[in-house]
């Protein structure tokens, strides 16, 4: 699995011109998931990035996580996460996992994240989307497994 991780101070995301989700301050967390992950990646990625310390505390040191600030993720599923654009002009997209493989591990990511306390808004899995975002810092992560 891999995650692109922006820190906001708002996201949604809108499908078909209407918001389907959206928070407040947290993570936005676009989610690509290849063949070889599984339940157990799953589960890693959503404690780690549950964890992550991102956010400031009062001597402006990144040290505090989610939970400490009271903030929220915006799951976003992206197989263009693993697209391949080193031969030619159009990404290969190969290394990405099939939609009935990677819509029950978007979705055991996203109940994982839950299960660590953190509010879960997500997207649509395998709808167009528009994302919209204010990313705090900027601060951007890429985390994987």
């Amino acid at each position: 699995m891999r995650a692109v991780i922006q820190r906001v101070s708002e996201a949604s995301v809108r499908v078909d011109g209407a918001v389907v989700g959206e928070i407040g301050r947290g993570f936005l967390v676009l989610l690509g998931i290849t063949h070889s992950d599984g339940e157990a990646e799953a589960v890693w990625l959503a404690k780690k990035i549950a964890g992550l310390r991102l956010f400031e505390d009062a001597e402006g040191k990144m040290n505090l996580g989610l939970a400490d600030v009271g903030g929220g993720m915006l799951a976003v599923s992206q197989f263009t996460l693993y697209g391949d654009a080193a031969k030619g002009r159009r990404p290969s997209f190969s290394a990405a996992a099939r939609p009935d493989w990677a819509q029950p591990l978007y979705e055991h990511f996203c109940a994982a994240v839950r299960g660590e306390g953190i509010a879960v808004v997500q997207g649509v899995f395998r709808a167009y989307m528009q994302v919209a975002l204010v990313n705090d810092g900027p601060v951007t992560l890429i985390v994987e497994t």
